[in-house]
């Protein structure tokens, strides 16, 4: 679960500030307000599948991979919308008129997809996309810009920001997992609308949060001195209603077509960023190269990371056992497994934090590019897992016949008297434990994205390298989607399509890594010494 700080150009002088538990007041309060937006936009994530299943497909497991593959386009064009929402707060109209303007079109969009048709739930998903660009790399933008240029807080304070992210992302599952099991519906039947519904209201209170709270502000996110008209804001927003069908299109079109113009953008944009790196000499050539490979590898480990919304809900849904103390028992809702992350990154941040300073101080700290390679491989071992517990799943109920070749070895280490697998069912701990493998690789990958970005960027162009890690990473969630959809099969997930798919995931992410790993002198070469 990410959160972006943006670069920013040279700073006017700060206000002063009242100081709240050492950090600038304002802080708290965009904590606050990033808090609620994450509770809207991680509250419907576990139930945007199921719901396009169920409402859409009436329940047919035929469903399961076309709606994995519209979640897999909305998840990649929330990323690429970022880049064009941080144009317009810096040239247009400034990055507090933003934040609002993208948490209204967002809580319109939110209480949209409650309407139970899919033009005007696949409109809503448009509408969400294009309120999401305006206002998430922005809220980010304002944090780095409350501190002074070499101020020792400035870490400490975005750390706090990224764990009101996870904070959101933590309770919002919980909170509209039982209004949808417990409250308005039943396990067997979850009141969707409820969920989407109770997230349009978080985001009301977001936008409610920001608009009285602004002040604290003072002139920070101000619009620029030749762009106070007001009218600026009418024109931004007829612009933004007018992209809603654009982004509709986009979602609309099959997801292998999406793919090829995400990789037309990525290409066009990675040869500016290659042009402008040639033409300020060899080293910032090296360094824009050497930034351009890890995008590469960037798009492997979200392809296979962001199943939490698509296939590992279904897998949930379907083939794990959720009944933590047997039949009858306590039932560990869907939705929760969606907290499981944030739950895991609040609590391994910090040790992996002071593993990383111990050996920096040892001279052993891994490269950049080894951290990279890391987290892909923690990722492949989350998916390694399920293999091992999927693996006498199907041996239980279709014989060998149904395993690839190579995964044979895994009945040895499979456990000897497999959790409920003659009832096709796998563990609740496997699941668990592979969104806390995953969360470990994220936390080896994800912070130090961006502050690559902004460290072998080309000088003029550090908003277009912004770009560029948005979009790898867009690109990567829409072929997960895809993945997605592989995975579920025509006809809906069972053990068998899922070891295969599983399996191959293992498969591309431990030999990505192992790549990485090895090639890692010669990309920390490219970087001429940037650490």
């Amino acid at each position: 679960m990410s959160g972006a700080a943006i670069t920013q150009a040279p700073q006017p002088p700060l206000p002063d500030f009242k100081q709240t538990l050492g950090h600038p007041a304002p802080l708290w309060m965009l904590f606050m307000t990033e808090f609620w937006e994450r509770f809207a936009f991680y509250g419907i994530r576990w139930a945007l599948v199921l719901y396009m299943v169920a409402q859409f497909h009436g329940g047919d497991p035929s469903g399961e991979a076309p709606s994995n593959r519209t979640y897999g386009a909305y998840l990649a064009l929330i990323y690429a919308a970022a880049i064009f929402g941080g144009y317009v707060a810096d040239r247009i109209i400034g990055y507090q008129r933003s934040i609002l303007l993208g948490a209204a079109i967002m809580a319109a969009g939110l209480f949209m997809i409650s309407i139970p048709d899919p033009l005007v739930f696949e409109i809503g998903l448009a509408t969400i996309i294009c309120g999401n660009g305006l206002f998430k790399p922005n809220i980010s933008t304002m944090v780095g810009k409350l501190y002074a240029v070499g101020d020792g807080r400035r870490d400490a304070g975005f750390t706090i920001f990224y764990m009101g992210i996870n904070l959101g992302g933590f309770l919002a599952p919980i909170f509209t997992g039982i209004l949808a099991d417990q409250i308005f519906g039943t396990p067997e039947m979850p009141a969707y609308k409820v969920v989407f519904i109770a997230s349009g209201i978080g985001m009301l209170i977001s936008l409610i949060w920001f608009w009285f709270g602004r002040r604290q502000l003072q002139t920070i996110g101000r619009p620029p001195a030749d762009s106070q008209d007001k009218r600026k804001v009418v024109y931004v927003l007829i612009g933004a209603l007018l992209s809603i069908p654009a982004a509709y299109f986009l979602l609309a079109i099959n997801a292998v077509t999406l793919a090829w113009v995400l990789g037309f953008m990525f290409v066009a944009l990675c040869a500016m960023l290659l042009v402008e790196g040639i033409r300020e000499g060899a080293v910032q050539r090296d360094r824009a190269i050497a930034m351009l490979i890890i995008f590469v590898f960037n798009v492997l480990f979200w392809m296979f990371f962001e199943q939490a919304g698509s296939s590992f809900t279904f897998l949930a849904d379907k083939i794990v056992d959720r009944d933590i103390f047997g039949p009858g028992g306590f039932v560990f809702s869907n939705a929760w497994f969606q907290s499981v992350n944030s739950m895991a990154i609040i609590a391994i941040a910090p040790i992996l934090a002071v593993i990383w300073v111990w050996m920096g101080k040892r001279n052993i700290e891994p490269s950049i590019s080894r951290k990279f390679s890391l987290g892909l491989v923690f990722n492949g071992l989350a998916f390694l897992l399920l293999v091992v517990v999927l693996t006498p799943v199907v041996l239980t109920l279709s014989g060998s016949q149904n395993i690839p070749g190579w995964m044979q070895w895994a009945t040895s280490v499979s456990p000897s008297t497999p959790f409920d697998a003659a009832a096709g069912k796998i563990p609740f701990w496997s699941l668990f434990m592979v969104y806390v493998i995953q969360s470990v690789g994220e936390l080896c990958l994800s912070p130090i994205g961006l502050s690559m970005v902004t460290k072998l960027a080309p000088v003029r162009l550090v908003g277009f390298g912004m770009g560029g890690w948005f979009l790898s990473t867009g690109i990567g969630n829409n072929l997960s989607g895809i993945f997605a959809g592989v995975v579920s099969g025509e006809g809906g997930m069972s053990p068998s399509t899922a070891l295969t798919g599983y399996g191959f995931g293992f498969l591309v992410l431990l030999a990505a890594g192992v790549l990485l790993f090895l090639i890692a002198p010669l990309i920390s070469k490219l970087m001429h010494g940037v650490k």
